[in-house]
């Protein structure tokens, strides 16, 4: 039941994201934040189908602590489904992506047309120095830059590998960064097709405030999201057995 459950919401997926695709081109003519209120929407979507075809609900916890206007958002990566599911939490959210992504008819245009912010990971340091120019121009301009410090998923429970690309933005963004953890990958594991029921945990954490050293956000960050992150797993886990 659950492979085809999974099944069908994978079609739904790319249906709904196809019909998103449209429904933005007019935005074409419209502010930036037109295609950025689509993005949202189809977030929105893709949650509600989530739930209804192969179970899989949301909790967040700690949203009261995200601040208004311009921000760094670190967040845990065990699975797609945070590219999608955090974007309604943020007025004007934005990503890092990689700029073969950009490539892409309709889809690329469209993250350009929403100002995002690409990353030529063949670059090497004149890639930071190009991201960390161009969001924090974003960031000034009042938007949430969400940020996966791992740089691709990783497995839950699998050891961190944060990169350090994270600590030279916070350090010239000048803005506060909001850890969050979450247990996705226990639901929505990587390079599988299945869906598996349950609740996905996600707990938005205390803002680190500007004025550490690189060195010592860099070890807040990783520490702050690695706790919360396995208990988080822990949790949902003890319900599984139950």
């Amino acid at each position: 039941m659950i492979f085809v459950r999974s099944i069908v919401f994978n079609v739904l997926f790319y249906v709904n994201t196809i019909f998103w695709l449209l429904v933005g081109l007019p935005t074409f003519f419209m502010p930036y934040w037109g295609i950025v209120e689509v993005a949202k929407a189809w977030g929105r979507v893709n949650l509600v189908l989530l739930r209804w075809v192969v179970g899989i609900k949301i909790e967040i916890r700690g949203a009261e602590k995200i601040p208004k206007g311009g921000l760094i958002i670190a967040a845990k990566h065990q699975s797609a489904w945070e590219t999608f599911a955090l974007l309604p939490l943020f007025d004007i959210p934005l990503f890092i992506v990689k700029r073969e992504l950009m490539w892409i008819p309709i889809f690329g245009w469209l993250m350009a047309k929403g100002r995002m912010v690409p990353v030529n990971r063949s670059a090497g340091s004149q890639a930071l120095v190009d991201m960390t120019e161009r969001a924090g121009a974003e960031i000034a301009c009042g938007r949430q830059l969400i940020i996966f410090p791992e740089g691709t998923r990783r497995p839950a429970g699998a050891e961190p590998r944060y990169k350090y690309g994270v600590a030279h933005l916070y350090a010239t963004a000048g803005v506060p960064c909001v850890p969050i953890a979450l247990n996705s990958g226990l639901f929505w594991p990587r390079r599988t097709i299945l869906r598996h029921p349950g609740t996905v945990l996600v707990e938005v954490l205390d803002p680190i405030l500007p004025g550490l050293s690189k060195e010592e956000f860099f070890q807040r960050l990783q520490s702050d999201i690695e706790a919360a992150t396995a208990r988080l797993i822990a949790e949902s886990r003890a319900k599984m057995v139950a």
